[in-house]
């Protein structure tokens, strides 16, 4: 038999099964003979019947489907070929459908999408798996669409227009009447909407909804960025009247309600550009030589009350966007900067966690509840850090942060250092119980007046950051053991991180081997104690960031949900986020459910919160992945201007179409492409990690330092390309 004739038999005979399955599961209690089977699905000819016949015997010895009576088949219970799951396209245009409960991801070609888009729910149907090769199957129905609008460049033609997508994952270009164009021009960046899908139109229909601009330009491109990822860029114009008529008084009747804090130390820590401050920090040193110490945070649920149309944006936003040149508030700024913002000298309503805690940093008693405060002082990081470093009465200030000099008052830095004392023992229990410190570095821009990037710096967490964070820590910690151990169990809004995937470690292990590292698997707390040795180790090598990023992608999701399972990232049984409720929507639900217990409420249904938990999460992953892009953004546009420079770089990631290398001293990475490689041709080997040559048998791993220019930059993709110019010797 010729290969062309045993392919097509054997095409023929994945088709029958199919069929075979498609009719038993959809009548799964009723049984069916060959010649039913071969009716529904169109078998005639003599030959594809005996093919039927045989199939089904053979079905049925391998136990995939059940023999009710002599000749009459039913599918069998254990035997589903059905499922519903998340479309995952590759750059290729092929799929895989994720699907709950399914170790193996679904492989689905091309050509049996039936036109569904990244990230749809969907209904496939799953071949019978065949000599241990990967699952494959194919879509039978679209569920529901992730999203209907794209981001795209117009082309227009004389009567009507295309619109070619931005996101390499939809295949597509999307066409529009004439009719639909509205005030757009060719060549703009568009948000185009996707009406319908007419059965035999080879491309989508839509409209356009909104003229980004022109592409390359730098408000163009940040507004895509945010437009691809279905995120705002500015309030609806009923919203901000909403938030402007507001009530914002500090009444003496509301003071009444509350814990009145407004004479106690208070003061906060924040980034020296910050416009929101939504915690704060209070100090006392009581009789008994024990500390009082208070989280204040923003009551951000005071002025957002449930059923409002302020409240259902700050919903549907659930988070704040901090993209390079900007943040897209979850809240108007009218909350964001001014009413909730904690500025100092001004009375601000806050809700509390504050702790006694002794000398070791043991807490001996905690409150929470409703306060008032009045803010003495507003610190940066830097300047807190300064007074950290220099352990001696008054302390000038010269620093960037502020044009004058001023001094701190004693009270102040005996508070700062105290607190630093206390956060550092805190931090070391911590470490002790199995939490993994990710301190990776973060690449910050220093932007000129027209958002154009001139320089890089990273962003270091010090000793001030760490004081903050432990603090911050502390609260969200006994907020959620304080509600999660009350018996009847009461419905409440967890932070949960599952433990790492044992896959994904080993995966981790082999790779960090190659730089001299290991993972000791041999306990949960092993496995933590040596992936921070492993964190601690890289600081400052080649290697750092490479090993930051793969330790951090070994690591499950941290998510929001009502089912406590604790935190395996902090080492906490309970964990929730209580502390930055202008920014996150979970931190308002957290804040409204505490007071709701306090006033001694009901426990409402879980099934709600979970919902808005789920949303939250997803929220949540969006703006990461909107930030994300953000910078590599100005990385591309920062490396425009240095295109005649020689880089060092490691290579961080090995593909068959080429290898990616991160620059070390600016952390911009870019691909060098493999057919763009000179002197060989080079192959890609997935277990060294390496693309090899085949004639010279050059190899280029992953870790290995290499020198390369910028061959490419590309805006509007956000595709920057590197020519390999050799090894680092």
């Amino acid at each position: 038999m010729s290969k062309k004739k045993k392919k097509a038999n054997n095409h023929r005979n994945n088709e029958i099964t199919k069929g075979i399955f498609t009719v038993l599961e959809k009548e799964p209690k009723k049984a069916f003979n060959y010649k039913q089977i071969a009716a529904k699905i169109g078998v005639t000819d003599a030959q594809d019947r005996n093919q039927l016949i045989k199939r089904l015997v053979e079905l049925k010895e391998k136990k995939r489907i059940s023999e009710e009576s002599r000749g009459n088949y039913k599918a069998a219970g254990a035997v589903r070929t059905h499922h519903t799951g998340i479309v995952d396209i590759t750059g290729r245009g092929n799929a895989y459908i994720v699907v709950e409960g399914i170790d193996d991801d679904i492989f689905v070609p091309f050509n049996k999408l039936k036109k569904a888009f990244h990230k749809d729910t969907v209904e496939v149907y799953v071949y019978p798996r065949r000599n241990g090769k990967k699952l494959e199957g194919e879509i039978t129905k679209i569920i529901e669409r992730k999203k209907n609008s794209f981001v795209g460049i117009l082309d227009m033609q004389k009567n009507f227009a295309f619109v070619r997508p931005s996101d390499f994952r939809m295949y597509t270009d999307v066409f529009v009447s004439k009719n639909n164009i509205g005030t757009a021009n060719d060549g703009d960046k568009v948000i185009v909407e996707i009406t319908e899908w007419p059965e035999h139109a080879d491309s989508p229909f839509g409209k356009i909804t909104e003229v980004l601009g022109k592409p390359g330009e730098h408000d163009t491109e940040i507004h895509s960025i945010l437009a691809e990822y279905g995120l705002p860029y500015q309030f609806p114009l009923e919203v901000e009247r909403y938030a402007d008529q507001l009530d914002v008084r500090i009444t003496p009747e509301e003071i009444s309600k509350r814990r009145d804090l407004r004479n106690v130390l208070t003061f906060t820590i924040d980034p020296k550009d910050a416009k929101d401050f939504d915690d704060a920090l209070s100090f006392e040193i009581l009789e008994n030589g024990n500390y009082s110490i208070g989280i204040h945070i923003a009551d951000v649920s005071h002025y957002l009350k449930t059923d409002t149309i302020l409240d259902d944006e700050a919903y549907n936003r659930a988070t704040s966007v901090y993209l390079v040149d900007r943040v897209v508030p979850m809240l108007p700024e009218v909350l964001s900067n001014n009413v909730c913002s904690l500025r100092p000298n001004e009375e601000k309503y806050t809700f509390s966690a504050i702790f006694e805690l002794d000398q070791k940093a043991t807490v001996k008693h905690q409150w929470f509840g409703r306060t008032v405060i009045n803010s003495n002082e507003r610190f940066a990081y830097e300047e807190a850090q300064y007074i950290i470093e220099n352990e001696n009465g008054n302390i000038p200030l010269d620093i960037s942060i502020r044009a004058d000099s001023f001094s701190v008052g004693k009270e102040i830095v005996e508070a700062t250092l105290t607190m630093d004392r206390l956060a550092k023992i805190m931090r070391e229990r911590r470490m002790k119980q199995g939490a993994i410190s990710f301190d990776k570095v973060e690449v910050r821009f220093n932007l000129n007046d027209k958002s154009e990037p001139e320089s890089v710096y990273f962003k270091e967490a010090k000793d001030a950051n760490k004081l903050i964070e432990e603090f911050m820590l502390l609260a969200n910690q006994k907020v959620a053991e304080f509600i999660g151990k009350q018996k009847p169990k009461k419905t409440f809004v967890y932070r949960v991180h599952d433990n790492p995937n044992e896959e994904k470690l080993q995966a981790l292990n082999a790779i960090i081997s190659r730089f001299g590292h290991k993972i000791d698997f041999k306990d949960k707390k092993s496995i933590s104690a040596s992936l921070n040795q492993l964190l601690e180790d890289v600081k400052g090598q080649k290697e750092q960031n490479l090993v930051d990023t793969l330790a951090i992608r070994s690591m499950s999701k941290a998510i929001y949900t009502t089912e406590n399972i604790g935190h395996y990232g902090l080492a906490f049984d309970y964990y929730t986020h209580f502390t930055s409720p202008i920014r996150r929507y979970p931190d308002v639900l957290v804040h409204r459910l505490l007071q709701h217990y306090l006033d001694h409420g009901q426990s409402p249904k879980a099934d709600l919160f979970e919902q808005k938990c789920k949303h939250s999460s997803d929220m949540e992953n969006l703006a990461a992945n909107a930030e994300r892009d953000s910078v590599k953004y100005m990385q591309i546009k920062f490396m425009q201007d240095h295109q005649d420079r020689e880089f060092v770089g490691v290579i961080s990631g090995v593909t068959e179409w080429g290898i990616y290398v991160e620059i070390i001293e600016n952390k911009c990475e870019g691909m060098v492409r493999i057919r763009d490689i000179k002197g060989d041709y080079y192959i890609f080997d997935e277990k060294q990690y390496a693309i090899v040559g085949e004639r010279t048998k050059k190899t280029y791993t992953l870790g290995d330092e290499v020198v390369v220019m910028v061959k490419s930059t590309d805006l509007v993709k956000r595709h920057l390309d590197f020519s390999l110019l050799g090894k680092h010797e």
